[in-house]
């Protein structure tokens, strides 16, 4: 059971990070090429297209590629393999028409949606939307095939669809940007324009690369034919799969849409009521939303990872209440032992990455501090609000999301009109906390699961911060950082040695042996059941 959470995760993780990773370094050049006056203006008309078109991709898809992991893998559980196979042909012909009404109804309603948004120019950030539209016709085809090779625990092609996708629209973005800056010579928008177009790009080469994937390694198995009494089957499966993808769709579509309420309502209280200019505004969102998102979702991504991996074996052991809380208790346990480190490290060098990304800014590595914190919050809720799902308890996922989006609606005006981009983060932060303790405390019920034996990691782990704020703290004094090669050098030494003192104080506390089963890097010095 570990060895299958861990290759999925592997997988998964491989897809999720690298493919959030190239979505980040792109940003050195990029930006670079745009040019640091135009960087505010850019990443707020950027940010305008593409936290819509997340939530569309939500709407889109409608939960369902999670459906249909979920209910393949008990198709394939209890060895009815025709009723999986059917449950695809469905499903790429219902994300196919649902893949294009979304794209139409976003086309029409992106001078809505622009005139809400926070940017200097609405006309800019309509034409940026229905740049991007075209993407959402083929992402619900793509998101389908990916849920169905989940549900089969082939998680080798839905990570590598990811990197494929994003490594050609980065490849783009950055091709095209050249193109447009410096051998065309024309505005910038233009060359945001041009990338927003390459989630299209991208998109088209992630699913050719799954339809050659599904050719040579399941097409001669599979009968694309359907006969009378298979598509009654279809219809039936239709029905039961998008019943079951409502709570998908809202727990999955639960960030984006705190997101669309920063990006629709900070606006109307930062320029309408307090009576700020939209250019600064727009700076403003930009720092404390639009530059932190593209860093905070390497953490979800994660987190991501390791849910979605244990979301087909749950589904799969649904009445053996001893391996689920195996599952569980594993699930939990992976998840403090990567996400905790990596966010206490972000967080030490919030500054740093920042000045190497975007700009030398104490503003801007505040709020970059406060979003990664956030981001572990959210990266834990949807882990515990996808096992809910998994576990059928979906109407209890639902609940508490929903009622985390009301409490963030409520806080939304009174925070932002008091604290400006800190009350956006304050009041999305509320919301996820009471998100992750009502599901928590749901999972612990039913299934005796238990934070606490999980106790020496998180204990590990808060001296692992102690450790990080001093040695931070130490070492900034001693190192200047004058440029971003200055940042990215000690960002990475800094980096290299403390995540090798975790390491160490994993293994000296034998809790690498206990989850990976072996020693990670004492192994040849100490014997393999030594204890310390």
């Amino acid at each position: 059971m570990n060895k299958k959470i861990l290759s999925g995760a592997f997988w998964l993780s491989v897809g999720n990070i690298l493919s959030r990773i190239l979505g980040i370094i792109y940003l050195i050049p990029w930006i670079m090429m745009i040019g640091n006056d135009n960087i505010s203006a850019a990443q707020a008309l950027f940010n305008s297209a593409y936290t819509p078109y997340a939530l569309f991709i939500s709407l889109g898809t409608a939960g369902f590629p999670s459906a249909i992991a979920r209910r393949v893998a008990f198709y394939n559980s209890n060895e009815q393999y025709k009723e999986s196979n059917a449950l695809l042909k469905s499903g790429l012909l219902l994300m196919g028409i649902s893949g294009m009404l979304c794209a139409i109804i976003l086309f029409i309603m992106a001078p809505i949606i622009a005139k809400s948004s926070p940017v200097a120019s609405s006309a800019e950030a309509t034409r940026a939307i229905r740049i991007v539209a075209p993407a959402l016709a083929l992402i619900p085809l793509m998101s389908a095939i990916r849920g169905w090779f989940q549900g089969n625990q082939d998680l080798k092609p839905f990570g590598l669809s990811q990197v494929i996708e994003q490594f050609v629209r980065v490849l783009f973005i950055l091709g095209s940007t050249y193109l447009v800056i410096y051998v065309l010579r024309l505005n910038f928008n233009v060359a945001v324009e041009t990338s927003i177009f390459a989630a299209f790009i991208g998109a088209f080469s992630g699913l050719i690369y799954l339809a050659l994937y599904f050719r040579k390694n399941y097409y001669a198995d599979f009968s694309w034919k359907l006969d009378s009494e298979e598509i009654l089957q279809t219809c039936r499966l239709i029905k039961i799969t998008f019943y079951e993808s409502i709570p998908f769709l809202l727990v999955g579509s639960g960030i984006t849409l705190t997101q669309l309420v920063d990006q629709v309502y900070f606006k109307q209280i930062l320029n309408s009521l307090l009576g700020i200019s939209l250019v600064k505004t727009q700076y403003i969102y930009t720092l404390f939303s639009a530059n932190p998102s593209k860093i905070t979702t390497v953490v979800i991504a994660l987190a991501t990872a390791i849910s979605e991996t244990s979301l087909p074996m749950l589904a799969a052991k649904r009445t053996e209440k001893a391996e689920i809380l195996e599952i569980l208790s594993k699930n939990m346990e992976y998840l403090f032992i990567f996400l905790l480190p990596i966010v206490t490290l972000l967080v030490s060098l919030a500054y740093e990455i920042n000045f190497i990304f975007y700009s030398k800014s104490v503003q801007g590595g505040v709020y970059l501090q406060m979003n990664l914190i956030q981001s572990l919050i959210m990266a834990i809720s949807i882990d515990f609000l996808t096992l809910l799902q998994a576990l059928r308890y979906s109407k209890k996922a639902m609940t508490y999301m929903s009622i985390g989006l009301l409490i963030k609606l409520l806080l939304q005006f009174p925070l932002v009109y008091f604290f400006q981009g800190q009350g956006a983060i304050i009041a999305t932060d509320i919301a996820f906390i009471y998100i992750c303790i009502f599901a928590y405390r749901q999972i612990a019920q039913a299934f005796g699961v238990r934070i606490k034996r999980d106790f020496s990691i998180v204990l590990i782990n808060l001296g692992f911060l102690i450790l990080s704020m001093l040695s931070y703290q130490f070492s900034s004094r001693i190192y200047n950082i004058a440029s971003k090669i200055d940042a990215f050098m000690f960002s990475a030494i800094f980096s290299i040695i403390l995540i090798s003192i975790y390491i160490l104080l994993l293994d000296f506390s034998d809790i690498t042996y206990k989850s990976f089963g072996r020693y990670l890097i004492i192994k040849k010095y100490v014997p393999r059941h030594s204890k310390f």
